[in-house]
């Protein structure tokens, strides 16, 4: 069988053409991301090697609407999913169902008079909270004395449960809810 040099050394070079151009394209994407580095980086960012000469500069007024997108809300979330999630105007004055655990915490990106966000937990398990701020609510509406517990990021209980009706609770240090 006859074999052509060539042809072989051609397919064995194309990878590493590909290989060097990635490469390339991987020093060049670093490059590009080392200059748009913002300033607030701090001391891990790169220097310039060329020596320039420096001016006092003064820091640049941050508008009220530049503020507003700097700090962007975001809704309450839970993992894993609430067996059903809504929004009321009043915690107090809203029912939760036989067998279910209700959470209320107030959703910042809601800007109509239903601003809590409502989580009915009915499966037994733990709750993994997400931008849960602030003062809220709960109601306990499950049966047979079953437990509440309430979780900082360490884990460490912070509260714990059994009693049925409603509650208030800051929502700050806690990162899970345990309904069972």
């Amino acid at each position: 069988m006859f074999i052509n040099p060539s042809r072989e050394n051609a397919n064995r070079a194309v990878p590493a053409r590909l290989v060097r151009s990635l490469a390339l394209v991987g020093v060049l994407v670093a490059g590009m991301l080392t200059v748009i580095t913002p300033a607030s980086a701090g001391a891990s960012a790169p220097v310039a090697s060329t020596p320039v000469a420096a001016a006092p500069v003064a820091a640049a007024p941050v508008s009220a609407k530049a503020a507003t997108v700097l700090a962007a809300a975001v809704s309450p979330g839970i993992s894993p999913a609430a067996n059903n999630v809504r929004y009321v105007s009043n915690p107090a004055a809203t029912s939760c169902g036989y067998g279910v655990f209700c959470a209320f915490v107030l959703d910042p990106t809601v800007k109509t008079a239903n601003k809590w966000k409502v989580f009915d937990l009915y499966y037994c398990k733990r709750y993994y909270l997400s931008y849960w701020q602030g003062n809220g609510s709960y109601n306990n509406q499950q049966y047979g004395g079953v437990w509440v517990t309430f979780y900082s990021q360490s884990g460490k209980v912070l509260k714990s449960f059994n009693d049925k009706g409603p509650g208030t609770y800051n929502w700050d240090p806690v990162w899970s809810i345990r309904n069972c």
